[in-house]
């Protein structure tokens, strides 16, 4: 199975995306995570990004707030899928970081996910390994399945609550 490396632009964005790191383990996909600076490292996120995929992975999921460009200077050194999500905080609470993800020149696409979107982020990483992955693509079906389950229980749960 490929990997997905999971690159933060500054320590402060762990807690959040600590959240991907933890989806991708429970889907058994292995991971590595990174603090990479668009801005204050680029020669060594370069590097990385240029040699992601002889390394094994498979995607890099890129989290950075304010100017967020790290997702995009990763995406303009590899051809690997680079999903990135912004974070929140700043001057506009993230609003910026969303719009610097998402605002790629074409050619250079970068997957973006909700604000703080670090779960989302890990499952879209999963379907894109899950096309040639049959095992991968049965527990993302079955985490389908567990979700629809859980809803229904909150509905019954509701619907008791209401009758008495």
């Amino acid at each position: 199975m490929k990997k997905v490396a999971v690159i933060m632009g500054s320590d402060s964005d762990w807690p959040v995306v600590k959240g991907a790191v933890i989806q991708l383990k429970e889907f058994g996909i292995p991971c590595e995570a990174h603090i990479l600076s668009a801005h204050r490292t680029p020669a060594e996120a370069a590097a990385f990004a240029k040699g992601a995929r002889a390394n094994g992975f498979g995607a890099l999921i890129c989290a950075a707030g304010m100017a967020a460009h790290l997702a995009g200077a990763i995406a303009a050194n590899t051809t690997l899928p680079v999903i990135g999500i912004p974070m929140k905080g700043g001057a506009v609470d993230g609003l910026d970081a969303l719009l610097a993800t998402v605002q790629m020149p074409s050619g250079i696409p970068v997957a973006t996910v909700a604000i703080n979107g670090a779960k989302n982020a890990a499952v879209l990483a999963a379907q894109i390994l899950a096309v040639s992955d049959d095992d991968l693509a049965a527990k993302l079906d079955a985490a389908r399945v567990k979700m629809a389950e859980q809803i229904a229980e909150k509905e019954a749960t509701l619907q008791a609550e209401l009758a008495e």
